[in-house]
């Protein structure tokens, strides 16, 4: 469609009278099955005519027939098809503007191959058994998340997983899976680290791999959404038939949940793939999304298009989408990339819905765009308006994530575990989790100058994602001169910090090995973008566990001594300032403080010199937790007095009792 007319449609919908008239509360839009019948609801307020096809499969030239639909209430059109569709594919041919285009409907719930046409599913024969009555792993408090961030395909594929379903959701239903070296992979090495939160980048359905290639080396973050309710095929054993993906994605989330983990979804409404030829647009042409002054699609997804979230059918769709996934597949979290698209009142509204259900479940996503957007900035879900979102909504940090080992997009820059100079104050601001406290100097913070967080809930502690190089990989580029000896005592300091800061912990799948992406053999050559790559970068290489059995054990070991202190995990702003004080007075590159639980207090010290440092805390007698390359639960040592010597580039954290 032309972009005038695009426009026209765009101004044409930002009327409030429109919204009024045709926002449709129901939930039965997209197909809704029972044996005897279907029935079909979709909503284009501004066709003239709307065909449903029906089809005997999913890819292939086999019209059943096409039914007409009739005008319903809101804008919407309907049909009823009284026999057993279960199993049949289906489209919408939509009529706009006397031009006629084949849809998606966007509230499919299975789709055929590489998603061109829907699939009308008896849900309940998805179910492996006893998921509809399944228990969750107990969690309670957003702070106590340690969220393992991971790809579906990343987390299989190398030939040192020793899985079978490689790169499938089921491969995390294996279990006994070891590597080279008979140490645990796959699900009993997450069980085994202690996390609590499988972290998936996107899951459902994207447009950028083929699924009629399945055989080849196809990759994707799968940040290219196509629908939006269904799980990605090329992660099924079948893609051509729509319910095996719906229950082999069911399956994976049951086996993480009998092994304690929880599953957080990385989701993607802020952009389509498609922009002109998307299935919103072709049903709805200019409703979906945001347009410049000229008539073209705003771009601050940096990805060709933003949704416009503030249209009320579009928050509903989302705050629809995402109570299905917890309702049918049981998730429990979502991660929204570029969350500063959306606008304040959607996220509030997503939050209130998954309230209604389970306030355990997690929010939180990247409180940034990719570019500019006509969305005022006071109404987006950026990191400076987190007051204007529920407290249960958090944010990642980049002032932490950068001030730990330097700025993502320089790959020479550093930060305070690897040599930067002033960064103390920037690695305070991330042990009281965003928020306020009288003893950071926010002037001195890097990127923000005030705490935006307003209660420890909402930020997200990390320091590598899937974007940009691993942490491992930033420290060989930064630190190119250091030992490899060096470079893990930093690596181990970053995780000592992220895993003793207040907030919801992150970290990237494999950091717990020291990850690495090389482009070529020799290991030199790092992809800091890998979103396209072949799996010889971007898999996980389990022998690395092995080769460095000794990082892995520092992070369980920080895991558990994590999980076993809530002092580490406050749940508000008022107990971190009761509780928490830093040391003053001490040299540079060392941050220190005091926390108090009950009749305990933990002092934790981090030491970014190259040198050891002798520092004074209160006397008393210490247990000592981490040390050097050391840490867990068990006693490491006992210190009497009020001097602690704490080796170059390490963490130490202490505990004492008190009456």
């Amino acid at each position: 469609m032309e972009n005038i007319i695009v426009m026209d449609y765009y101004k044409y919908f930002s009327n409030r009278e429109f919204e009024e008239a045709n926002f449709y509360e129901g939930n039965d839009l997209g197909a809704v099955w029972t044996k005897g019948e279907t029935f079909f609801r979709l909503w284009a307020p501004t066709a003239t005519a709307v065909m449903l096809n029906l089809f005997e499969t999913g890819d292939q030239e086999d019209l059943i027939e096409s039914i007409p639909m009739v005008i319903d209430e809101k804008g919407t059109w309907v049909a009823a098809v009284n026999r057993n569709l279960n199993g049949i594919y289906y489209t919408y041919s939509v009529t706009v503007e006397n031009e006629s285009k084949e849809a998606v409907d966007p509230y499919a719930k299975a789709v055929g191959t590489n998603g061109n046409r829907g699939m009308v599913i008896d849900l309940s024969s998805t179910d492996p058994a006893g998921f509809a009555k399944e228990n969750k792993p107990l969690f309670e408090n957003a702070t106590d998340a340690i969220i393992y961030e991971i790809h579906v395909r990343d987390f299989s594929m190398d030939q040192s997983s020793g899985m079978t379903n490689t790169g499938k959701f089921l491969a995390f239903t294996e279990e006994g899976t070891v590597n080279s070296f008979s140490d645990p992979t796959g699900i009993d090495h997450l069980k085994d680290l202690g996390i609590t939160h499988v972290h998936l980048l996107p899951s459902f359905d994207y447009a950028t791999v083929d699924e009629t290639r399945m055989g080849e080396d196809q990759f994707n973050w799968g940040y290219d959404p196509k629908n939006y309710n269904v799980p990605e095929g090329f992660y099924s054993t079948n893609p051509s038939r729509g319910e095996i993906r719906v229950m082999e994605f069911k399956r994976m989330v049951q086996a993480l949940h009998q092994n304690g983990i929880r599953v957080i979804m990385d989701v993607v409404y802020n952009h389509t793939m498609e922009c002109e030829e998307s299935n919103f647009n072709r049903i709805v042409p200019g409703y979906y999304y945001r347009m410049t002054a000229d008539g073209y699609f705003s771009n601050a997804s940096a990805c060709g298009n933003e949704t416009a979230s503030e249209r009320a059918m579009m928050r509903k769709f989302i705050i629809d989408s995402v109570v299905y996934w917890v309702e049918e597949y049981h998730i429990d979290g979502f991660r929204f990339d570029l969350m500063g698209i959306h606008d304040c009142q959607t996220m509030n509204e997503i939050r209130e819905a998954l309230n209604r259900i389970d306030p355990s479940i997690l929010m939180y996503g990247e409180g940034w765009t990719g570019g500019q957007s006509p969305l005022p900035d006071y109404e987006r879900a950026l990191k400076v308006n987190m007051c204007k979102v529920d407290s249960n909504i958090a944010a990642f940090s980049d002032n932490l994530r950068d001030g730990i080992k330097g700025s993502v997009f320089s790959k020479w820059d550093r930060g305070f575990v690897n040599g930067k100079e002033g960064m103390e104050e920037t690695i305070k601001f991330g042990v009281v989790a965003s928020t306020s406290h009288n003893q950071v100097n926010y002037q001195r913070v890097n990127y923000s100058n005030a705490p935006w967080a307003s209660q420890p809930t909402q930020t997200v502690n990390y320091a590598s994602a899937h974007d940009n190089l691993t942490l491992w990989d930033k420290l060989a580029l930064s630190n190119e001169n250091d030992s490899i000896q060096d470079r893990i005592k930093m690596n181990l300091l970053s995780a000592a910090i992220i895993l003793t800061c207040q907030g919801i912990a992150f970290f990237q799948a494999g950091e717990e090995f020291l990850r690495s992406k090389p482009r070529d053999e020799e290991g030199t050559v790092f992809e800091e973008n890998s979103y396209n790559s072949p799996d010889f970068v971007n898999s996980l290489k389990w022998d690395r566990k092995s080769d460095y059995i000794d990082v892995y054990n520092y992070y369980k070991g920080l895991i558990a001594f994590r999980k076993s202190y809530r002092a580490l995990r406050m749940t508000t702003t008022a107990e971190i300032q009761a509780n928490l004080r830093f040391l003053e007075g001490l040299q540079p590159n060392v941050v220190a403080f005091m926390v108090n639980q009950a009749k305990e207090t933990i002092c934790v010290i981090y030491n970014a010199n190259r040198e050891t440092i002798n520092l004074q805390i209160p006397e008393g007698e210490w247990n000592v937790y981490a040390k050097e390359l050391l840490a867990g639960t068990e006693v490491l040592e006992t210190i009497t007095g009020g001097e602690v010597t704490v080796g170059p580039i390490s963490a130490m954290i202490l505990v004492t009792q008190h009456l």
